[in-house]
């Protein structure tokens, strides 16, 4: 009779990971290669992009006599301060009622002087590769399911890759020196191994990276998964978009309102740290003060306070970050944990090398399974019985 191996459960991972790469990877190869390229977006379009910078004087224009400027344009909707004082200042001004987010316009603080911030030559670029890590250019509701299951199947990719990273034996009888080889790549063997090794050894040193983009990914895929990951996290992702409910001011309109410098006077006071300011322009009287103050010069970047001030300078809410529970610091994060922009430069770059070794993942695996076919099977050996 004839020597039969076991059907094991790490052989079933093993085909389960193989089968699952093959059936994907050009799918999985598309959105790696899109998530890459839009890891440092921001900086790759402000380096192609015009520097305008002021002058700072003694003659800092008050705010309002800016927005009365700009309403020949438009709705002015907010104002956006750097802390940098070289910085003009950025309003959003909507222009028309399609114009929901708003036109920017830059505005020199001290004479006055604005233009609208002329359209980046790569805009045209990244939204193309927007649109195809989100849909595939695609119809949304055919590309973002099909983005979103890619997406569960990177998970499960990344997982059975970790599994299999380990030697063949119990992990109670694990020793350093079987762990060794699977954390180093052998540049001086064959090609073959080095494509193994490229394949294995960087694939166990991202997935922890790849799981959480996949797990945060998911949210914008599939509306059941944000709702059961809100229910896990004890807090709705996402939640914050509206804005929360409005609150309208207790000081009666005949009353003397506060004017925006005593507004930012009180946010610096509330909130004493540099980071890029952004106040909300009310619309009436009816309307309280509504200001964010971002940490984006600290290392948790995509932090924010808010501040709700009231038309006679009385706070009537401070929001703090810091003082979150921390479920609510996650499911607050969620973008900033998936695009890798939550630490600055240093989650970003870690997020750029994480993309571009996922998107050779597909390549060398592909290379390892056909180089595999191409072996001679094995004769089976014959036992008498």
């Amino acid at each position: 009779m004839k020597n039969k191996k076991k059907y094991t459960l790490r052989k079933f991972i093993n085909d389960v990971h193989l089968w699952l790469g093959i059936g994907s990877g050009i799918i999985l190869l598309i959105i790696c290669l899109t998530g890459t390229v839009l890891t440092f977006e921001e900086e790759i379009k402000s380096a192609f992009a015009e520097e305008i910078s002021v002058i700072p004087t003694t003659n800092l224009l008050a705010i309002e006599d800016l927005t009365n400027k700009l309403a020949a344009e438009g709705e002015v909707m907010r104002l956006t301060i750097s802390p940098d004082n070289l910085k003009p200042y950025e309003f959003s001004v909507k222009t028309n009622k399609e114009d929901r987010r708003g036109t920017t316009f830059l505005m020199d603080q001290y004479t006055g002087v604005y233009n609208k911030m002329a359209p980046n030559v790569l805009d045209g670029f990244f939204m193309t590769m927007f649109k195809m890590h989100r849909w595939l250019l695609l119809d949304t509701t055919v590309g973002r399911p099909i983005v979103g299951i890619a997406t569960i199947i990177f998970l499960i990719l990344s997982i059975t890759g970790i599994v299999l990273w380990f030697p063949k034996k119990k992990l109670n009888k694990l020793k350093w020196k079987q762990l060794k080889p699977g954390l180093k790549i052998a540049w001086r063997a064959k090609w073959k191994r080095v494509n193994h090794d490229l394949h294995v050894t960087l694939g166990f040193y991202t997935a922890i990276f790849l799981i959480i983009m996949s797990l945060t990914g998911l949210f914008w895929s599939f509306e059941w998964y944000k709702d059961a990951g809100s229910a896990v996290l004890g807090t709705e992702v996402f939640g914050g978009r509206s804005g929360g409910p409005k609150i309208e001011s207790n000081v009666a309109p005949n009353k003397k309102s506060l004017d925006f410098a005593e507004v930012l006077n009180i946010t610096h006071t509330q909130l004493p740290f540099e980071g890029t300011t952004v106040l909300q322009i009310p619309k009436d009287e009816t309307e309280v003060f509504s200001v964010r103050k971002y940490h984006d010069q600290d290392f948790l970047q995509t932090a924010t306070d808010e501040l709700k001030i009231d038309r006679d300078g009385t706070v009537i809410s401070k929001d703090i970050f810091s003082e979150k529970p921390l479920n609510v610091q996650i499911a607050s994060s969620i973008k900033a944990i998936h695009m890798g922009t939550i630490f600055g430069w240093f989650s970003k770059t870690i997020y750029f090398i994480s993309c571009l070794i996922a998107t050779s993942l597909p390549i060398t695996g592909v290379i390892i399974w056909l180089n595999k076919l191409k072996k001679k099977p094995k004769k089976q050996v014959s036992i008498k019985v």
